[in-house]
């Protein structure tokens, strides 16, 4: 703890700013709570969402988003460090890292403290990361003046200990993080004693420790200075955590050499005004109609020549909506770039309604008509009975403001009604805006319609044998055509099945999903020519692509349904440009991992806060993350060309509510960066 200063530790340079700055700073938030062997800790997730929400909230700290890095159950030892080693090279001024999740020891070496992964194992050192080599990370990496390291976890005291052990006469912080290197200052932080647990007694929030501290954060001291340090703010963490008397005590430790825990940090909200006024009446009631959250995440887009091309989507977003008020929710964690996606506005405006007596529900596709200052046109396909198409209007990427019109009923040629549940899954428009390509998985089948009259044009294109429902083939009943895709020329159609066929099964619990390529002209037939794969993620389905350029460029939307945990939503990008094609190969199961599409993940739904700039006034199917819902639709825009999202563009998702009360029709919009 801090006391009374050893004189032969330095004071800090006099030229040393007196607060640690967010803008030449960085931020690296780690968190595992999904375990194959260990308990689950779903409060981590919380802590990722509400921590990174309060440090870049201009009110507290404000460090911009692409200097904060959140890294979701890292899987392998790298996953974990590299992106400490990433960040530390962006940091001039201070690098923090923070750790959330089961803390082992490793009882045959010293005690040493291991830090878990989602599938670390009790007992088994090899499954964890070593303590000594995050420390080496953030003390070797970069030009950083000083090194911040909180953990949130069993046993997180023990670090101290590690620290010090290299002389157990020594005393003091100074000693305590000698191992972070003869940088000017670095400071440690636990939520527990080595010898002690951490508690997160209830899923559905912030761990014990964590929690405390984003309410410090975001509530201040009443009786405190203007700007908070890192022992201030643990003193008062430590305190609250006194005040919850639980069971089980639970009492932070911390260290600091060279003062790094007494330099002005965040900025004490329970004495400062507010750095902007709140809304004016009115515009509080024009967003309380049809905003209702918050966040950030990545991708790109494509699919349709009509677009967001001016500047005026995002000049209009920036005037209402300051970078600093979302916040960053997917890509690749090491991306020294990220966000890859902010998530700009969503609504829950086409919930439950009906048009003419028809209800809007069901709706499992999303297409772009026009896009304009006005706002952007679209078409929206159910998977009900009758298979209807909905023109929506969106209103703008940062004012969602969805309405429905008249549906138009898809019909035979003859203008019967199909006699079957349609099922419709996947949608695209074809140049020229007359007609559209939709996909059932009833049959399963592929056929072009006149959306004016929403009666088939010509014969059903052909679906390859094998991807047919048994005794044809192999595709799961029920899980067959669930996404189309046109490239912008629109030479090529591509169809993904939701599920992996029968004979191709998964790859360690990621399903191997195949894609299927068709060949022809705008309007005229399309041939199936090649097959791809690609391996989704862990449990995951696809539900939509979208293709963004001539070359095998898709973006791909995954999603999965667990009972008692809910929806989960990702997004990733796919190329197919050095892929295998697999339609003459049997089965995928023995595939080499190099004939499968590259995938870069783009954005992870759930990774967005319940919190922030609007409110969840619904919440979706998924207990952790209210924004989450059923997303089954996705639809991309053309880039935009000024601004700070420059080069970015407008990604929208929308959910199918299965006609059922305990799910929600909402559409979310997101501002996406696609790698090149």
């Amino acid at each position: 703890m801090t006391g009374p200063r050893d004189p032969e530790t330095p004071l800090p340079d006099a030229d040393l700013p007196a607060r640690i700055d967010p803008r030449r700073s960085a931020c690296v938030l780690i968190g595992v709570d999904d375990y194959t062997v260990l308990d689950p800790l779903r409060s981590v997730g919380h802590n990722l969402v509400e921590l990174r929400a309060a440090l870049t909230d201009d009110e507290i700290w404000g460090i911009p988003q692409d200097r904060i890095f959140t890294v979701p159950n890292p899987t392998a030892p790298s996953d974990l460090v590299g992106p400490i080693r990433e960040a530390g090279l962006l940091a001039d001024d201070t690098l923090i890292v923070y750790y959330a999740g089961h803390g082992l020891l490793d009882r045959h070496e010293g005690q040493q403290l291991l830090l878990t992964l989602p599938g670390s194992v009790e007992d088994q050192p090899d499954t964890c990361v070593r303590s000594r080599d995050v420390r080496r990370a953030i003390r070797d990496t970069g030009p950083a003046r000083r090194r911040v390291l909180i953990l949130d976890c069993c046993f997180s005291g023990q670090v101290l200990t590690e620290m010090a052990g290299a002389d157990r006469g020594e005393q003091g912080g100074s000693v305590a993080v000698k191992t972070l290197r003869e940088v000017e200052g670095s400071y440690v932080m636990t939520s527990a004693p080595k010898d002690r647990p951490s508690h997160a007694p209830d899923p559905k929030s912030c761990t014990v420790f964590t929690g405390a501290l984003v309410d410090v954060l975001r509530q201040g001291l009443p009786d405190g200075p203007e700007m908070l340090g890192l022992h201030t703010l643990f003193e008062a963490v430590k305190a609250r955590i006194a005040a919850m008397k639980p069971e089980m005590p639970q009492e932070p430790q911390d260290e600091d050499r060279n003062g790094v825990g007494g330099l002005d940090f965040v900025r004490n909200v329970a004495v400062l005004p507010p750095l902007t006024p709140p809304p004016d009446p009115a515009t509080r009631l024009r967003h309380s109609r049809t905003r209702t959250l918050l966040w950030s995440l990545s991708a790109a887009a494509a699919g349709l020549t009509l677009g967001l091309a001016g500047p005026w989507a995002v000049d209009q977003w920036q005037a209402a909506h300051p970078a600093p008020a979302t916040g960053a929710c997917g890509g690749h964690p090491a991306d020294a770039e990220a966000p890859r996606a902010v998530l700009l506005d969503h609504s829950d405006a086409l919930d439950k309604r009906n048009v003419d007596y028809e209800e809007v529900k069901g709706l499992s596709a999303l297409a772009l008509v026009s896009e304009g200052p006005e706002g952007v046109e679209a078409l929206a396909l159910t998977d009900n009975d009758p298979a209807l198409l909905f023109p929506l209007s969106l209103g703008t990427p940062s004012d969602l403001r969805p309405v429905a019109d008249t549906a138009h009923a898809l019909r035979r040629a003859n203008g019967v009604q199909f006699t079957e549940w349609y099922d419709g899954e996947g949608l695209v428009i074809e140049r020229g805006g007359r007609t559209a390509l939709i996909a059932s998985e009833t049959g399963p089948a592929l056929r072009r319609f006149d959306i004016a009259s929403g009666k088939q044009i010509g014969p059903d294109l052909p679906v390859p044998k094998d991807l047919r429902y048994w005794p044809d083939g192999s595709a799961q009943t029920g899980r067959s055509i669930e996404s189309l895709a046109l490239s912008p020329n629109g030479r090529h159609l591509y169809a993904g099945w939701e599920a992996p066929l029968a004979k191709d099964g998964d790859q360690r619990g990621r399903p191997m999903i195949r894609i299927q390529r068709y060949t022809g002209e705008p309007g005229g037939a399309y041939t199936p020519d090649a097959q791809y794969a690609y391996l989704a993620g862990d449990g995951m389905n696809l539900v939509e692509l979208v293709a963004l350029d001539d070359e095998g460029g898709l973006l791909a939307l995954e999603r999965e349904y667990t009972a008692g945990l809910g929806t989960a939503v990702r997004v990733v990008q796919l190329s197919l440009a050095g892929a295998r094609d697999v339609s003459g190969v049997d089965s995928l199961y023995d595939l080499p991992a190099a004939d499968f599409a590259d995938d870069t993940p783009v954005l992870d739904l759930a990774a967005c806060p319940d919190g922030g700039p609007g409110v969840v006034a619904t919440p979706g199917s998924n207990s952790r993350n209210p924004l989450l819902d059923n997303a089954e639709g996705m639809a991309v825009g053309k880039e935009w060309t000024s601004g700070e999202y420059k080069g970015w563009r407008p990604l929208y998702l929308i959910s199918d509510d299965n006609g059922s009360g305990d799910q929600i029709t909402r559409l979310y919009s997101l501002a996406v960066r696609l790698k090149p």
